[in-house]
């Protein structure tokens, strides 16, 4: 509201240049110290944003021009004097609608304040590197490189941290947070500077934080991102999981997630994007998801051998034999694959993917599957999709379901409608956080009846929250 205030300020100040002379000055000063003290606090509670700038350019051009038009000036020809009057006109208008523009983008593009975890223990995160010895790099022609995977693990924890006062939201230093926000932006088509906020946000997580003692271990929930997709994007989703209980690992995919930052600072960009052949753009798909399924098992793997290590924060911490495989757009396509080929996998949620394999025999683990109740805006698109995951659910052996989210577009089910405008198109509704906390609510509660303490009645609880469909059909 506080930017909305600036903004507001500055079109008095514009306004203020066309009070009569006698009330013109004082009323110049009142409205310029009202935005400068807007934009102080603005500045003092949120930092400087891009948004602001706008609006300060056209408080400072307002108050020059209204400064301007009380000096007292010589005789003009009629023509001069309509002229400057135009020209005062022009400026007006053009301050009120920067101050406008502004006040709109600031509300359009939140500050990023992901919501606080509900459950009863705190959150820590840390950043993993892990390199496949026994897979070459798909993306690259050098034999010598092999598969490398970027992992964050949120679990639950001993230390308490204030909400958005913990570690860095999308990467663990500035510079990986600058260059991951820059490569989210293009992949969404945005300048760069869009998500500057996102690059300086902080979440509730305390990074390398001791890990809290559970008798037998937490389960292990695995997520792989969408297409450009990065291992941060569902955060508030994976710390409210983190808070009950659960320990999440997302995983960066390179060359296929946006930007992803190793170790050493190398930065290995996206080479996926559409060529306008559906076959081909299909088939890079289907390959894609295949590369991602074995990272997910590749990455199990490894929190198997981490959980056996002494000396590292999470030893001992791990409950292996109750992971689920997670997974939104393309990355819910690679969870299915993943859950088919291994059997370690306890349980499979699909949020929104398109499943591009489909098991030769029947799905042993029960699979939920969300899917965007706004469609993908096309009814050929609907239709293929829809008849492409009845394929898969009716291999289910155990009980899966189907859940269509009213109001709920395909990035609803992300953190990008908790920061970027709430266009309907996007994310079904107006609301910010509907999508979050259904996304959250329904994936809690399948994860609790199927690795979890159990639920009394799985099927009530997610039908509060769609339109539900339970398999093997009866």
């Amino acid at each position: 509201m506080i930017e909305i205030l600036f903004a507001g300020a500055a079109c008095l100040i514009a306004a203020a240049m066309w009070m009569p002379l006698s009330i013109r000055r004082r009323a110049l000063i009142t409205t310029s110290a009202l935005a400068a003290s807007a934009g102080f606090v603005a500045w003092s509670d949120v930092g400087l944003r891009w948004q602001h700038v706008p609006v300060a350019v056209a408080g400072v051009i307002a108050l020059a021009v209204g400064l301007l038009r009380m000096r007292k000036t010589p005789d003009r020809t009629r023509r001069v004097r309509v002229g400057l009057r135009c020209a005062a006109i022009v400026t007006t208008v053009g301050c009120v609608a920067l101050a406008v523009l502004g006040g709109a983008a600031a509300w359009a593009f939140r500050p990023v304040l992901l919501p606080t975890p509900t459950g009863p223990a705190s959150v820590g995160t840390t950043v993993m590197e892990w390199i496949d010895v026994d897979r070459e790099e798909p993306a690259t022609a050098h034999r010598a490189d092999h598969r490398t995977v970027v992992v964050q693990i949120w679990y639950p924890s001993t230390t308490q941290t204030r909400t958005n006062q913990g570690a860095r939201y999308l990467a663990p230093t500035a510079s990986a947070a600058s260059t991951t926000a820059s490569g989210m932006s293009a992949s969404y088509g945005f300048p760069s500077f869009v998500l500057n906020d996102a690059a300086r946000a902080r979440t509730s997580a305390a990074e390398g934080a001791p890990a809290a003692t559970r008798s037998g271990g937490s389960p292990v929930v695995l997520f792989s991102p969408g297409l450009g997709g990065v291992r941060t994007q569902n955060t508030a989703w994976a710390q409210e999981l983190a808070s009950h209980g659960y320990v999440v690992v997302a995983l960066d995919h390179p060359y296929d997630s946006a930007a992803v930052v190793l170790g050493d600072g190398t930065v290995l960009r996206s080479r996926l994007a559409a060529t306008g052949d559906e076959a081909a753009d299909d088939l890079a798909a289907a390959e894609w998801t295949a590369i991602r399924a074995a990272d997910l098992q590749f990455a199990l793997t490894q929190l198997e051998r981490l959980n056996q290590r002494p000396g590292n924060l999470l030893h001992g911490r791990l409950d292996t034999s109750r992971s689920v495989v997670t997974g939104h757009s393309l990355g819910g396509g690679a969870a299915i694959q993943a859950a088919a080929q291994d059997a370690r996998f306890r349980a499979v949620v699909n949020i929104d993917g398109f499943p591009r394999y489909v098991p030769a025999e029947q799905l042993k683990q029960p699979l939920l599957a969300l899917v965007a109740g706004a469609g993908t805006g096309s009814k050929a698109g609907d239709a293929t999709y829809e008849r492409q995951l009845e394929n898969v659910l009716q291999l289910s052996a155990a009980p899966s379901y189907r859940l269509v989210v009213p109001r709920a577009g395909h990035l609803s089910f992300t953190d990008a409608a908790l920061f970027f405008p709430p266009v309907p198109s996007l994310f079904g509704s107006l609301s910010r956080t509907h999508g979050f906390e259904t996304t959250t609510a329904t994936t809690l509660a399948f994860l609790d009846a199927t690795v979890g303490q159990g639920a009394a009645d799985l099927v009530t609880e997610l039908g509060e929250y769609g339109t539900l469909t339970s398999y093997p059909r009866q």
